[in-house]
């Protein structure tokens, strides 16, 4: 609940430091002395965006702060969530500066304007004469129902499922669009593979093809110039081989004379081994070399062939060719298992759908299970504000599977009439501003009952009504307010006098501005304020004992 509300430098507001009562609180005052004020700066810290400059004084920033004893409302997971630090007694501060930015903070920690609306949403209902537009939509009326029928963990539950079966549904479409497309390409991706297969290109393959190629086309050349060379170191009348022994025997013949030349010896020795074996290995290259021109046919129509596919494929090598060849491979078998693949997801989903199905019966089921009570309850409410003749229906139908949403497999309208012989309709058709509120007074009235709601605030939905009506209302707020903290904006005497806290807002002039207050009246002070609301400025004698009468009663 709202503990107390701290506002510092807001619109006509200098500095209020405000606590509220647990059960029921009235906010009465003239029209235009701050009542709007109050809750402008409410819904600062609610989440609310800033509209112009709202400063008292353009001298400061402005400061809003609500303490809120939450310690019942379970919200410890939306802490965790949101990464803030829970405490039972919460403190929301709303700062705006004069730059116009704002800031805003949960226990002290920095939190963005979604964060902070998402958290006031948890903490205070503002209904507004406005707000019975709500009544007509489907959300708070499935609202209404989950609340009774205790739904919250089932929803939860049809949420996550229904998760899970439209990420089937996304998984089995793509899979399904995939395999269409790869049945539409299968025979042509047949063809290339086939070809590419026939041809079974190897990887680094063209360039030991290329060297072969250039080996062949130039062989009679490589043998004549090998021949030559060997003939020139080992076969010749001069050749160099037989020259180099003749030096060596010149050299050793000197070697008795001359010291110091034995190294030159030995150095002649070894280059005379080393061309004796490189005349060897010519002779050997030399005979290896085919003039094969049937090899060389075979290698060039090799190399076309490989040729001619990295052009059919645009691509610079044959190791891109084996890529090719493999992707296509991979799509043809992806063909062939997409199939199978189809036929698991299809089964996985008809399982899921049937899970989903069967959670939105059960809570259509107990949501039907809860409309007499509702009906019910909700008349007797509206009998005992004024209203003995209305009467609510609730048409609640199963939809099929293909229409469900998160909110479950069922479309729901609020029927109502508020006069005998009227014909029941939807409930923003017939009612009447007065009776829409009424009838939304009624129905969290009965939701209170059974839930733990944040604090409400009724912001003049009184209008419309009056005398006994009026005196019925504030009962019916009376007794909302032993489920949860009620405030309760009005002007009329007859809901003033049953609250437990009566605040009044009044302007005062203070130098050369005009100031918004508000003060807790005491019981003499509650006299006189419903006596004047009664009266007038000047309440007589006959209005003031009409003011205790009521609130004595």
């Amino acid at each position: 609940m709202l503990v107390r509300l701290l506002i510092k430098n807001y619109a006509l507001i200098d500095s209020l430091d405000i606590s509220f009562d647990k059960g029921l609180n009235i906010i009465t005052g003239e029209t235009g002395a701050g009542k709007s004020i109050l809750m402008g700066a409410l819904g600062l810290i609610l989440g609310s965006r800033v509209e112009g400059r709202p400063f008292f004084s353009e001298e400061r920033k402005c400061v809003i702060e609500g303490y809120f004893n939450i310690s019942a409302y379970g919200l410890e997971p939306f802490f965790e969530e949101e990464d803030l630090d829970y405490e039972a007694e919460t403190i929301i501060r709303r700062e705006i500066l004069l730059d116009g930015k704002s800031r805003a903070f949960v226990n002290d920690s920095p939190v963005t304007l979604a964060t902070l609306k998402g958290l006031g949403e948890k903490l205070i209902d503002i209904h507004s004469q406005h707000a019975t537009l709500q009544i007509n939509t489907e959300d708070f009326q499935l609202f209404v129902l989950d609340s009774l029928a205790e739904n919250e963990e089932r929803l939860v539950s049809f949420k996550e499922e229904l998760k899970e079966l439209r990420n089937l549904d996304r998984q089995l479409k793509t899979v399904r669009e995939e395999l269409d497309s790869a049945n539409a390409e299968a025979d042509y991706n047949q063809f290339l593979f086939d070809e590419l297969e026939r041809v079974n290109v190897q990887l680094d393959e063209v360039k030991g093809l290329e060297d072969e190629q250039q080996q062949l086309e130039h062989a009679e050349e490589i043998k004549r110039g090998l021949n030559a060379a060997s003939y020139s170191l080992s076969e010749g009348e001069a050749n160099v081989i037989s020259l180099l022994k003749e030096s060596v025997g010149q050299v050793q013949h000197v070697t008795r004379y001359l010291s110091g030349v034995e190294g030159l010896t030995e150095r002649m020795q070894s280059a005379l081994i080393e061309l004796k074996d490189i005349a060897e290995e010519l002779v050997t290259q030399e005979n290896a070399v085919n003039l094969d021109e049937q090899r060389l046919d075979e290698v060039n129509n090799r190399l076309s062939e490989i040729y001619v596919l990295q052009k059919k494929h645009r691509v610079d090598s044959e190791n891109e060719l084996v890529q090719i060849r493999q992707q296509l491979e991979t799509k043809l078998q992806m063909v062939l298992n997409q199939d199978q693949l189809v036929e698991e997801l299809a089964h996985k989903q008809k399982e899921q759908m049937q899970k989903v199905l069967q959670l939105g019966r059960d809570i259509h089921e107990r949501r039907k299970s809860i409309i007499p009570r509702v009906e019910m309850e909700v008349q007797q409410t509206l009998s005992a504000v004024g209203m003995p003749n209305a009467q609510l229906k609730i048409d609640l139908q199963l939809l099929d599977g293909d229409r469900m949403s998160v909110k479950g497999l069922d479309v729901i309208q609020f029927l109502f009439s508020a006069n005998k012989g009227q014909a029941m309709q939807a409930i923003h058709k017939v009612a009447s501003g007065g009776e829409l509120s009424r009838v939304m007074l009624a129905i969290k009235s009965l939701v209170a009952k059974s839930s733990a709601l944040p604090t409400i605030i009724f912001d003049e939905i009184d209008t419309g009504i009056s005398g006994e009506v009026a005196l019925r209302v504030g009962e019916v707020m009376d007794r909302l307010a032993d489920h949860m903290q009620v405030l309760a904006i009005s002007h009329l005497p007859q809901i003033a006098s049953k609250g437990k806290a009566h605040f009044k807002v009044y302007k005062e002039d203070r130098g050369d501005k005009t100031q918004s207050n508000i003060q807790l009246l005491n019981n003499d002070e509650r006299v006189m304020e419903i006596a004047q609301m009664l009266s007038g400025t000047n309440p007589g004698e006959a209005a003031i004992q009409h003011a205790r009468e009521l609130l004595n009663a």
